[in-house]
């Protein structure tokens, strides 16, 4: 029988602005690393329902997801594994914005190439959405599906 480690789900948001991306500016392992606005999916959430919050909570900015860019695995070294889905959007300010996560340290407007020459990365997924969303494939929302509730008999 094959081991199973545990898996994560994640979301992440690609927003992109004049050749600039929306990057968020937090600490990994004790170093400052560079990620998209992204988090953990929560219990009861859909991964569009995830991914709104995520960039609400971490840059106080609204997000509206217009596709998604496709899911990424990405293994750990404890052996755990990520499944991280991308949607690319767009950003409006929030009427009332509340306060930012404080494990974000500040936000950055960066084209790719100056991210990654001047950036340690949180992931090697930070820049696959990156090249995925300038490539071009997008697949529309309703390719996500939602959450669907089991009915107890």
């Amino acid at each position: 029988m094959t081991e199973r480690l545990p898996c994560h789900i994640t979301v992440a948001a690609v927003i992109e602005r004049e050749g600039r991306f929306l990057f968020v500016e937090e600490t990994d392992g004790g170093r400052r690393v560079l990620n998209q606005p992204a988090g953990h999916l929560d219990a009861r959430e859909d991964l569009i329902e995830a991914v709104i919050r995520e960039v609400r909570e971490e840059t106080s900015l609204a997000f509206t997801p217009e596709a998604t860019l496709g899911c990424d695995l990405l293994e750990l070294a404890s052996g755990a594994v990520i499944l991280r889905t991308s949607f690319c959007g767009s950003t409006t300010p929030l009427p009332s914005p509340g306060p930012r996560d404080p494990a974000i340290h500040a936000l950055h407007w960066l084209t790719p190439e100056a991210a990654e020459r001047d950036w340690p990365l949180r992931s090697p997924l930070v820049m696959r959405s990156i090249h995925r969303y300038q490539a071009g494939p997008r697949l529309p929302l309703a390719a996500v599906g939602g959450l669907v509730r089991a009915v107890t008999p």
